[in-house]
């Protein structure tokens, strides 16, 4: 029997800022460099559900800014319109804006490390470094994902809402199917914190929209050869979405690309093994000049 991982416990203070034209919500913790958490985009996730296990690792020595990306948590569920990378970016930067954060370190998951991705293309001044895991800019190439794995997030999502809608035990499908590697380690508070979020009105307003109110599907092809922070890829082996060949692929393309894979995790290996994650994500920044 596996140990089963720690749940993301019961979530501190949180604050709400302006970045322009919309809100964001976001929880704070700890002292030190500014150190941005971006989550993924699975049903029901926001900053604290995916990054709250591993959170107090960090906060030991770093400022830590657990945001709910735009359309999640308890962010603005607003419309986005154009490429949907570059929106987020510009949204995430003024938000940095208002915050008077210059410039941060970056620790993602999934969509969050695409955001941060195209953040460092476009505005290379406001990042020090780069933690990715699970993320998909580039849609091609020799050791490219499955051809259907590209809107397979999109399809379980649709799942996830459709038929009698939103359940429990269909959360918890979806996380040990596409997300966690071992269901023996998945905290039931986890299961409960998604599926509860999942019902909120704007998410599941948002998910019911034939159209896509997401933005444009955005390739970030030219924007990875402009990177010039060091970025670390950290990779489940048994990832459901992208096999780390993926990841090898995309740390080339980053003129100071790294990448760490990571044993019997899946997608959210911040979450299934969190002091495993941080020991490895802290040796990166540390080894960059960010204590």
């Amino acid at each position: 029997m596996s140990t089963r991982s720690p749940a993301a416990g019961p979530a501190p203070e949180s604050r709400f800022a302006a970045a322009g034209d919309v809100k964001y919500h976001f929880h704070e913790l700890g002292e030190g460099p500014d150190t941005i958490f971006l989550h993924g985009g699975g049903p029901g996730c926001t900053g604290w559900s995916d990054f709250g296990p591993v959170a107090p690792y960090f906060a030991t020595d770093r400022h830590c800014l657990i945001v709910d990306i735009l359309q999640y948590g308890k962010s603005d569920k607003c419309l986005i319109t154009g490429p949907m990378w570059d929106f987020h970016a510009a949204k995430t930067v003024e938000l940095m804006d208002t915050l008077g954060v210059e410039q941060a370190d970056f620790i993602c998951n999934s969509w969050g490390g695409t955001i941060a991705l195209c953040l460092a293309a476009k505005y290379p001044e406001r990042v020090r470094s780069l933690v990715m895991t699970g993320s998909m800019p580039v849609f091609y190439g020799p050791l490219a994902p499955l051809p259907e794995r590209g809107h397979r997030g999109r399809a379980a999502r649709d799942v996830y809402y459709g038929g009698e809608g939103p359940t429990r035990d269909k959360m918890r499908a979806l996380i040990t199917r596409l997300e966690w590697y071992d269901s023996d380690r998945l905290p039931e508070e986890t299961v409960d914190l998604r599926y509860q979020q999942s019902l909120d009105p704007g998410e599941r307003e948002l998910a019911a929209m034939s159209d896509s109110p997401r933005g444009d599907w955005q390739d970030l092809t030219g924007e990875l050869g402009l990177i010039k922070a060091p970025a670390l890829f950290v990779w489940g082996r048994e990832d459901a979405f992208l096999t780390p060949d993926y990841p090898l692929m995309l740390a080339r393309m980053v003129k100071r690309g790294n990448l760490h894979v990571m044993d019997h995790v899946s997608h959210h290996l911040q979450e299934e093994r969190p002091a495993a994650y941080h020991a490895v994500v802290d040796g990166f920044l540390r080894s960059v000049g960010h204590p």
